[in-house]
């Protein structure tokens, strides 16, 4: 579905070499490593990324057309409710995509398209595409560093306190999790992305508030508000905590991992490759087990966390 092309890493990705080859001093093998690293990367960066545009839009597509065939009677609600958590949980990922601007380069001609199914795509979500975009991005800057990292607060010690820990943090009244997103805009110097938020949750209430008005109470629970619930917990367990559980460093090569996951890599959200998104951002998350694969040995050498995978 996607057209690859060999490139040479971007931009930022070769800042973050330079970086690495400056600290490694006058160690052959360290710069050795990265440049074998660049060239490996270098296979699978580039391209129109199809994959997520088809992914995102007929994803919100199945979502909004449950609607009609619910309130028709045509499809039975609990038979409904399963498809629009999947519907949910499955909206985030292809507008991640959109955040690296992996669907469509800046400056590229198809860029649009990249905008487009980053900000459709998470309707689902109730989640902006800028704010998501701007603290994704500040997570990639400072994977765990407390105060600094967005998604920190997702650390807990094990599954169960992590999924706890998500749903005390959207309580009212919590200023951390994605109800700390603002304070993270406004260190960036972006408070009016804040409005994002604010609009978007007020079109989510209203919307639910004017079905339950006309009679469809149930409906609105069980094909929006649930599923956004039980949907960002799937997406904030697999993508923050999953990968950076065991992992507290700060470094390049130790701040997440690879991991062996029991739903296996469709069912963990393609998050077992996690490292690899880490080191080379720019690479298609359908790209990611291929691009392990060719660049495990170069890993292990450096003495990554790679679990069983």
């Amino acid at each position: 579905m996607e057209s690859v092309t060999t490139s040479a890493p971007d931009t930022a990705t070769d800042q973050v070499i330079e970086r690495d080859e400056a600290r490694a001093g006058s160690a052959p093998e360290n710069k050795e490593l990265i440049r074998a690293e660049q060239a490996v990367a270098g296979k699978y960066i580039g391209g129109v990324a199809w994959t997520p545009v088809i992914w995102g839009l007929g994803n919100l597509a199945v979502w909004l057309s449950l609607w009609p065939l619910v309130f028709l009677d045509i499809l039975p609600l609990w038979a409904a409710f399963p498809i629009a958590t999947v519907n949910v949980a499955a909206s985030y990922l292809p507008a991640h995509e959109a955040m690296h601007d992996i669907i469509a380069r800046r400056g590229s001609r198809l860029h649009w398209l990249n905008e487009l199914v980053g900000h459709l795509s998470m309707i689902p979500l109730i989640l902006p595409y800028r704010v998501a975009r701007l603290t994704h991005l500040e997570h990639h800057r400072h994977t765990n560093k407390p105060g600094l990292d967005p998604d920190y607060e997702m650390h807990g010690s094990g599954p169960v306190n992590a999924l706890w820990r998500h749903f005390r943090n959207r309580q009212p009244g919590s200023t951390i999790g994605l109800r700390g997103y603002p304070e993270v805009l406004k260190r960036l110097g972006r408070p009016e992305v804040v409005l994002d938020g604010i609009a978007y949750q007020l079109v989510f209430y209203g919307i639910l508030c004017a079905l339950a008005w006309n009679g469809f109470g149930i409906e609105a629970v069980l094909l929006w508000w649930l599923p956004r619930h039980i949907g960002s917990s799937y997406v904030l367990f697999f993508l923050s905590w999953a990968p950076h559980h065991t992992n507290f460093g700060t470094g390049r090569y130790g701040n997440t991992r690879a991991w062996k996951s029991r739903l296996g890599n469709i069912g963990s959200m393609g998050m077992q490759f996690h490292i690899v998104h880490h080191l080379y951002p720019n690479i298609p998350i359908t790209r990611t087990p291929a691009a392990y694969r060719e660049m495990k040995p170069l890993l292990e050498a450096r003495g990554c966390d790679l679990g069983t995978l």
